[in-house]
């Protein structure tokens, strides 16, 4: 493997971890089995932290190839809990509101996944790293500031029912570059008369990369004993 040249490796990020965290590690790893202090590594696609599954990381010359990435349909599997909502749309914060959800039937919940199919609006969450004015969403909203934010045009290609057991509800996603599922769950949540927040949300896949495809961070070490590699002097 030529990592200056450029490689494309595919990790399953784990939860309460950011994508940077995960690039970090394997940055670091694959610097020492190099012996270099220095080596281009970048991620195509962030995951929140409290978010599983398919990360694309590039390094080198391949790092032209994020945007490449960036732009192919994604896949995810996420649990709703219906009934209450937090500021952040999953558990990043705590519970602000709740909301009954006593008239909420599956036939309800399968109704208005089917209005979500195509394409939508979506206003992206306020804690996420969408730029105001060239700040980001979260650095306003953390200060308390109002940060308005413009609907994006998306399009959900696919949205279904895989679980019902209320307050919970778990649906696959498949969608285009820019959809955050958090928003869905909020959005979902308002269409059924209640609220609604992610409780997990698992991305498997990006284009043709599917979980199963993926190295785990504990397995990196590993991965580069194993992997044959052209050093810069060869």
């Amino acid at each position: 493997m030529d990592f200056f040249a450029g490689e494309v490796l595919y990790f399953n990020k784990p939860l309460d971890w950011t994508s940077f965290d995960l690039v970090s590690k394997f940055r670091n790893q694959l610097s020492k089995k190099l012996k270099v202090k220095k080596i281009k590594v970048g991620h195509a696609g962030t995951l929140d932290p409290k978010a599983t599954g398919v990360l694309i990381v590039c390094t080198g010359k391949a790092t032209k190839r994020i945007e490449e990435f960036q732009d192919q349909t994604k896949e995810y599997v996420a649990t709703l809990k219906l009934g209450a909502t937090t500021p952040s749309y999953d558990l990043e914060k705590e519970i602000d509101q709740t909301y009954p959800v006593d008239h909420i039937t599956l036939e309800k919940v399968e109704k208005v996944l089917s209005t979500f199919v195509g394409t939508i609006q979506q206003v992206p969450p306020v804690f996420s790293a969408c730029k105001i004015d060239g700040k980001r969403a979260y650095e306003i909203a953390r200060l308390g500031n109002e940060a308005p934010l413009k609907a994006k045009t998306l399009v959900i290609d696919a949205l279904e029912l895989l679980e019902y057991t209320l307050p919970e509800i778990k649906i696959r996603v498949v969608c285009s570059k820019g959809t955050y599922i958090r928003a869905l769950a909020r959005d979902i949540g308002i269409a059924l008369d209640s609220g609604a927040h992610l409780i997990a949300l698992e991305r498997t896949r990006i284009g043709q990369v599917t979980l199963d495809q993926c190295i785990c961070p504990d397995d990196i070490e590993t991965f580069l004993n194993r992997a044959t590699i052209i050093t810069e002097d060869q």
